[in-house]
């Protein structure tokens, strides 16, 4: 016999399956973000871009998708915190946070990478020398 359905914070569970909306229907079936391909990192920084085309634009989104906006209005998050958070996959949510840039409704900052970091060596001849003041 089969445990009915119930519903907790505002989700829909089944004791047998978990979630009852699975991450394909919330992505369409996609496992790519964007016609593009771009890559978030985890690390990457997403905030949301005020210039946007505002509150009509927004409801014509999904629920997940309005959910990580929601989240980036209140501070800057990488996109590993948004997954957690939103209680998503990071597959799902990259595939989301395509979507929201390609609309506008989000920038992204790329983390920097490793070939453009000051080398160590230079890191500890500063901090020498802000002792020696």
């Amino acid at each position: 016999m089969r445990a009915a359905a119930r519903h907790v914070d505002g989700r829909w569970y089944d004791a047998d399956a978990g979630p009852l909306v699975r991450p394909y229907a919330m992505t369409g079936g996609r496992t790519k973000p964007g016609a593009h391909g771009v890559r978030f990192d985890l690390i990457a920084l997403v905030v949301v871009d005020d210039a946007a085309g505002g509150a009509a634009d927004e409801a014509l989104l999904g629920p997940e998708h309005r959910a990580l906006l929601g989240l980036c209005r209140s501070e800057t998050q990488s996109v590993a915190e948004l997954a957690a958070e939103a209680d998503l996959p990071v597959g799902v949510v990259r595939v989301l946070l395509g979507d929201l840039l390609e609309a506008g409704h989000v920038r992204v900052s790329r983390p920097v990478p490793p070939a453009r970091l000051p080398e160590m060596r230079i890191l500890r001849e500063v901090i020498e020398g802000l002792r020696a003041l």
